[in-house]
C-alpha cells in the first residue's frame, strides 16, 4: 500500500475512500480472484498429499509383500500337548511326527554356605564360638583369610590382590561369564552361568590355590567339592521320530519346524503339519480390504459433488458469517477437489482393468478373480461409490456374499500352489500397473506420486507472482485517484479562502 498522506472529502464533502474504492473494485476483484484460486490450489494440493500416501502405503507395504508365491505357502503344526509349542517354515513337510521330552534346558546355579566368623565378647575376645559373619562389599578379603593369589574361574585367570575387597572379588569373576553375587543379608555368594546348557555352564579351578579361596567363600569344600547346593548346567534332549537333538536352550531348530519346550511331560506327542488354509485365505482377505478401501475412497473423490455454486470466500465474505458457516461453505469446495480428475481417473482405471484382466497362468490358462468366487457387487447391491469393490464369497464378515459357496478355502484346501501362483502373480501384475503410474514424468511429477505435484507447485508459484502484481496495479490505481481527489481538495480550499476574504471586505 502507498505511504502518501491521503486528504479526504474536507472542502467537497464528499466520501473520496467510498469514491476510490469503487473506481479500483474491478482491479481489487482480479486481486481476490486471484487469492482465492491460489487457497484453493493449496487445498488441491493437500488433498492430492494424503490420497498419495495412501495409494503408496498400499503399493509398498500389502501389494508389494503379495507379489512372492512363498508367503502363500503357509504351513502349520498343531501339537497334541501344550507341553511343546512349534512355528512351522514353508520348508516344513505335511506329515505327523512323533517328540518325547527326555530333559529340559537348565542353567547352573550354586548357593553357597553361610559365612561364619569368630564370636567376640564385650571386651573383643573370641569367645572360640563361631557365628553369621557380618561381612559387606567393602570387607577386604583379607580379614576373610584371603591374601593375594592367581586362581581360576571359568577356565580363566584371575589375579587377587591383597587390598581387594568382595565388591571388587566379585566384579572382577564376573568378567569371565557368569554372574557372581555376595548377599549381606544371607552372608551367602551365589553364582549363576548366564545361558542354559551344559556347555555354558561355569567351573572352578581345581588347583590347590583356587580351591582354597573358593573354599573360604563357601562355594567349595577343601577337598574341591562342591559345598552348599549346586546345580549343575543341563542341556535340553528331545527324541524327535526315534533320533535324539540336544540343545542348549529349550528351543530346536528342525527341518523346517521350531519346537520350544514348555514344559517337562512323559506323553509321546504327536506333531501334526499341514498348509496352513486359514493362513492363506487370511491373506488374500486382508489384501482386497485394503484395496477397497483404497479404490472406495478413490470413487468418492472423484464421483464428488459438483461446487460450481460455490466460490471461493473473500476476507470481507467471511466476516459477514458465522464460522460453521464459512467451515460448511468451505468443505463443500474441498470435497469436490479431485471431482472428475484425468490424474485420479487414470489410477482408479489401471487397478481395475489390472484386476478384471485376470492371470496368465504358467500352464497357459488363463484364470480371473471370479474363478474363485470374488467379485464386484451388483450394480443395485452394490453402495454409491463402492461399485470398484471385490467381495469374497462365502466371507462371514460380509453380508452380500456370506451365504455363497466358499470357492476360495475350496480351492486352497485343493489346490495350494494354484491359489499362490494366481494372486502372487496377479499382486505383480497390479504392483508393475501401479509402478508405471507412479512413474517421474518431467517438469510434471515426481517418482512414486501419481499427481502432478511439479506441476501444480509451480501453478502456485505463478499465482503467487500474480497476487504480487496485481496488489502493486491496485495500490497504484488507489495513489493515482487520491492524488486527483487531493488536488482537487487544494484548489476547493483556496477558491473557499478567496470567497472568505473578499466576503470579509464587504462586511459580509
Amino acid at each position: 500500500m502507498s505511504s502518501g498522506v491521503r486528504i479526504s472529502g474536507m472542502n467537497s464533502n464528499l466520501d473520496t475512500e467510498a469514491i476510490v474504492e469503487a473506481l479500483v473494485s474491478a482491479k481489487k476483484e482480479k486481486l481476490n480472484t486471484y487469492k482465492g484460486e491460489q487457497k484453493k490450489l493449496e487445498w488441491k494440493q493437500d488433498a492430492w498429499k494424503s490420497l498419495n500416501s495412501k495409494i503408496y502405503k498400499f503399493y509398498s507395504k500389502s501389494l508389494s509383500n503379495a507379489r512372492f508365491k512363498t508367503d502363500y505357502t503357509k504351513k502349520t503344526t498343531k501339537s497334541s500337548s501344550s507341553a511343546v509349542s512349534v512355528i512351522s517354515s514353508n520348508s516344513a513337510p505335511d506329515c505327523v511326527q512323533t517328540l518325547k521330552i527326555e530333559s529340559m534346558a537348565k542353567s547352573g546355579y550354586h548357593t553357597g554356605v553361610e559365612l561364619k566368623a569368630d564370636e567376640v565378647d564385650a571386651g573383643g575376645n573370641s569367645t572360640g564360638k563361631k557365628v553369621k559373619a557380618s561381612y559387606t562389599a567393602s570387607t577386604k578379603l583379607s580379614k576373610l583369610g584371603i591374601s593375594a593369589d592367581n586362581i581360576r574361574f571359568n577356565g580363566k585367570s584371575v589375579e587377587i590382590t591383597d587390598d581387594m575387597t568382595i565388591g571388587q572379588l566379585t566384579s572382577t569373576l564376573n568378567k569371565n561369564g557368569a554372574t557372581v553375587n555376595f548377599d549381606e543379608k544371607n552372608q551367602r555368594f551365589f553364582v549363576a552361568a548366564k545361558s542354559n546348557g551344559a556347555e555354558n555352564d561355569f567351573s572352578y579351578g581345581s588347583d590347590a590355590k583356587s580351591i582354597a579361596l573358593f573354599s573360604k567363600l563357601g562355594l567349595l569344600n577343601s577337598d574341591g567339592s562342591n559345598a552348599g547346593s549346586r546345580i549343575k548346567g543341563r542341556s535340553a534332549e528331545i527324541e524327535l521320530n526315534g533320533e535324539k537333538f540336544t540343545s542348549d536352550s529349550n528351543t530346536f531348530d528342525i527341518n523346517g519346524l521350531t519346537i520350544t519346550i514348555n514344559n517337562m511331560t512323559d506323553e509321546e506327542i504327536s506333531l501334526t503339519t499341514s498348509q496352513d488354509t486359514e493362513g492363506i485365505y487370511d491373506m488374500v482377505k486382508n489384501l482386497f480390504k485394503e484395496y477397497n478401501e483404497l479404490i472406495n475412497e478413490m470413487d468418492k473423490l472423484y464421483n464428488a459433488d459438483s461446487a460450481r455454486k460455490y466460490h471461493m470466500l473473500t476476507d470481507e465474505q467471511k466476516e459477514e458469517m458465522s464460522e460453521d458457516e464459512v467451515k460448511e461453505w468451505e468443505t463443500k469446495i474441498k470435497d469436490s477437489l479431485l471431482r472428475r480428475d484425468s490424474s485420479l481417473n487414470d489410477v482408479i482405471s489401471g487397478m481395475k482393468q489390472t484386476l478384471l484382466a485376470g492371470v496368465t497362468m504358467s500352464d497357459g490358462s488363463t484364470m480371473f478373480l471370479s474363478d474363485f468366487g470374488i467379485n464386484t457387487a451388483s450394480y443395485s447391491l452394490a453402495k454409491d461409490n463402492e461399485r470398484g469393490a471385490y467381495h469374497i464369497d462365502g466371507d462371514e464378515d460380509d453380508d452380500l456374499t456370506s451365504t455363497n459357496e466358499d470357492k476360495l478355502r475350496k480351492a486352497i484346501a485343493t489346490d495350494a500352489d494354484q491359489v499362490a501362483e494366481f494372486f502372487s502373480s496377479l499382486a505383480k501384475n497390479l504392483y508393475a500397473k501401479m509402478d508405471e503410474l507412479m512413474g517421474r514424468v518431467k517438469d510434471y511429477s515426481s517418482a512414486f506420486t501419481v499427481y502432478n505435484d511439479i506441476y501444480l507447485k509451480k501453478q502456485y508459484d505463478e499465482y503467487t507472482t500474480k497476487i504480487s502484481e496485481q496488489e502493486t496495479k491496485v495500490n497504484k490505481w488507489e495513489d493515482y485517484y487520491y492524488s486527483k481527489f487531493t488536488a482537487m481538495e487544494k484548489a476547493m480550499s483556496g477558491i473557499n479562502s478567496k470567497q472568505s476574504a473578499i466576503s470579509g471586505l464587504f462586511g459580509m
